[in-house]
């Protein structure tokens, strides 16, 4: 097996007396996409808000590529391309759609205070790439005719594809997906479900989180199953499905991974 690019290692958090995430251990391999389930309380995102630096670990310790990134602040791990989405969908609503995914390129543009007060001509190149770019990632998540439409006056289903587009704006390596399928409809399900396999072959490795079972299993190469803050189970889709501890914490039932929508 390749070498892991991201380790997280004995991950305690906790909130006063809640033990949110307890000794937790995982490792994330280049190229595969791994979902990330569990019943609500879980544990699930405020292991992502530890990861992308959010919130300090209580304990443990987080590495990507091998590098100590445990405490690293937010736009620290983004230069260092891990980018994630938010369970809230439009997170610019009085944005345009094409402005939310300039935004969403800030820390790569490199455009200089002094270049965007006066309009230098090395200023403007570099807007210029930056809106031909944005344009690039709207034709790749299905968006570019919706480029002129406010965040908040999108459908559901378009602010969570905007939320999807906004975190490939970052250019991650690591994507981390923060239930981009629930509450979908079947054609907004399938899409998002495309994007996620082509996000992964044009190089990114992805995680998500997601309660859409049905969605999810179909595109994941491997499930790791959290309950109270602690990993239960691990394996692929179809062994995570007939596990008997992830049904009885949370699934209810074996599931049929071969409906994917």
């Amino acid at each position: 097996m390749s070498t892991p690019l991201l380790e997280v290692r004995n991950i305690t958090k906790r909130f006063g007396g809640l033990t949110a995430i307890s000794r937790l251990s995982f490792d994330i391999y280049p190229g595969e996409i791994a979902g990330l389930i569990g019943p609500n309380g879980a544990g699930k995102t405020t292991l992502f808000n530890v990861i992308t630096g959010f919130y300090p670990p209580t304990e443990g310790k987080v590495f990507y590529k091998g590098e100590d990134i445990t405490g690293f602040k937010p736009h620290q791990l983004v230069k260092r391309r891990i980018g994630r989405s938010f369970q809230l969908t439009a997170l610019f609503d009085n944005l345009s759609v094409f402005q939310s995914v300039v935004m969403s390129q800030h820390l790569h543009t490199e455009v200089g205070f002094w270049g965007s007060l006066f309009h230098t001509p090395s200023n403007h190149q570099k807007e210029k790439a930056t809106e031909a770019k944005t344009m690039e990632i709207l034709k790749f998540t299905g968006l570019e005719t919706q480029r002129d439409v406010l965040a908040k006056n999108l459908s559901h289903g378009y602010q969570k594809t905007l939320n999807f587009t906004m975190a490939i704006g970052t250019e991650p390596e690591l994507l981390m997906l923060d239930e981009p399928l629930c509450a979908l409809n079947p054609e907004r399900v399938t899409a998002i479900q495309n994007l996620i396999r082509t996000a992964r072959d044009k190089g990114v490795t992805v995680l998500v989180i997601e309660h859409n079972m049905k969605a999810l299993f179909p595109i994941c190469d491997r499930i790791m199953v959290l309950d109270a803050g602690m990993k239960i189970a691990e394996g692929t889709p179809k062994e995570i499905g007939e596990n008997s501890k992830v049904i009885e914490a949370y699934l209810g039932g074996a599931i049929d991974v071969s409906d994917g929508r």
